[in-house]
């Protein structure tokens, strides 16, 4: 390897704040970005079924969970580098394909192709972080990760509309491809391998299939992957039919990128809430609150607008009962995700690093089997998408109330 990409000293405090934290984006912003091209898709490759083009979400996530089943045991046996170059060029590979597919199979193909490679981002981002510190260390540049993380769902889908409108949605697996190559040769030029010698792991996918089938048979860590599924499939829904919903038929046309913003921002504030609560109310008490809320907003709402309560509002009051409903789902997923992957490791403690990529990998492949059914039962109303949520979120309340005894019997008894 030339010179140029054989680094001895490690990044800056800061220089790998930012460079982790546009690693960590990587995914959130190839799923955003997206949203704004979802019309243009419609009408080049599936005219005659528009739900269809919002599969481009889905399969993409559903590359991520299967690329981290691999690149995961990857990077613990080959080291972080390697695993990024791997990953990354998969990711490019894919954006190659997608800026010249010729039909939605193609895309579709290209878009689950470049979802296997960004998941190295995301793994060798973490492993990263788990390597160089440790304690309140690591929960610091874990924050300040975090922090840049937010923004990102605020500002993607406003790039990608600036680049459809400049060149179409070809130039958008352009801006994936010079993103992919950004990381990479910032990675390879200025960071040094970080995992040690003595630490690295025979790569045998043995390890994969026995940590697979201890978390199936765990009762613990099964009910809150189910959970954990439940809440990833129906942000999910969210993401594939936010763009129909905001442009066709609540008409904000170009403005859908404005109010995506809007709520990504608002909800920011969700996971600092969280960080302040938990403690004092603990995982699952925090869980059954922000899934309960949900429920009693998202039921409402779905049978006004199934019964056609909501068809004399004005345009505008429908379109804020929306947005506020988006911004409770939103701040839904902040009071649950860390919650809920923290109940689910709780028995995993033996074998953490791989049942955390198990757990990643298999809610991610299981939520594409959520959130598809609910985008392409989109008939020109939110109805589908709430009731979806109203669902998934009941179902995932059900798991983590009948599990109340277990935190029960775990407080200190007087």
């Amino acid at each position: 390897m030339p010179r140029f990409f054989a680094p001895t000293r490690p990044l800056a405090f800061g220089e790998l704040v930012v460079l982790l934290a546009l690693m960590m984006s990587m995914m959130a912003f190839s799923i955003d970005s997206i949203l704004p091209a979802i019309p243009e898709l419609t009408s080049a490759f599936s005219p005659d079924d528009p739900t269809r083009a919002q599969l481009v979400i889905s399969f993409f996530v559903l590359g991520t969970g299967v690329g981290q089943l691999f690149i995961g045991p990857f990077s613990d046996s080959f080291g972080r580098r390697r695993a990024l170059v791997l990953g990354i060029g998969l990711f490019m590979a894919g954006a190659i394909w997608g800026a010249f597919s010729g039909s939605l199979t193609v895309l579709l193909t290209a878009r689950f192709v470049q979802g296997l490679g960004a998941a190295s981002s995301r793994i060798v981002s973490q492993s990263v972080m788990r390597d160089m510190f440790s304690g309140r260390e690591q929960a610091r540049i874990g924050s300040l990760i975090f922090s840049f993380f937010v923004i990102v769902p605020a500002v993607a889908p406003f790039v990608g509309q600036i680049i459809i409108a400049w060149i179409g949605w070809r130039g958008l697996f352009g801006a994936y491809l010079m993103l992919g190559l950004i990381v990479l040769v910032w990675y390879l030029a200025r960071q040094p391998e970080t995992l040690k010698p003595e630490n690295r792991r025979p790569f045998r996918l043995g390890g994969i299939l026995r940590a697979m089938i201890e978390v199936l048979t765990n009762r613990v860590a099964l009910r809150y992957l189910i959970v954990m599924t439940l809440g990833f499939g129906q942000l999910m829904a969210y993401l594939s039919s936010a763009q129909a919903v905001y442009a066709e038929t609540l008409g904000v046309g170009d403005k859908f990128p404005l109010y995506f913003a809007g709520v990504a921002l608002i909800s920011g504030s969700s996971g600092y809430l969280n960080s302040r609560l938990v403690m004092r109310l603990g995982m699952r008490t925090l869980a059954n609150w922000a899934f309960a809320v949900q429920v009693l907003v998202a039921v409402p709402l779905f049978i006004g607008w199934q019964m056609g309560w909501f068809d004399h509002l004005s345009p505008s009051v429908a379109l804020w009962l929306f947005v506020f409903w988006s911004v409770t789902l939103f701040y839904m997923n902040g009071l649950t995700f860390g919650n809920v992957i923290a109940l689910a490791m709780e028995p995993m403690g033996h074998i953490a690093g791989t049942a955390s990529a198990v757990l990643g990998a298999l809610s991610s492949i299981l939520a594409v089997g959520i959130a598809a059914p609910i985008g392409l039962a989109f008939d020109g109303t939110p109805r589908a998408l709430i009731g979806g949520v109203a669902l998934c979120s009941a179902l995932a309340l059900a798991l983590v109330w009948t599990d109340r005894h277990r935190e029960r019997a775990a407080r200190p008894q007087h």
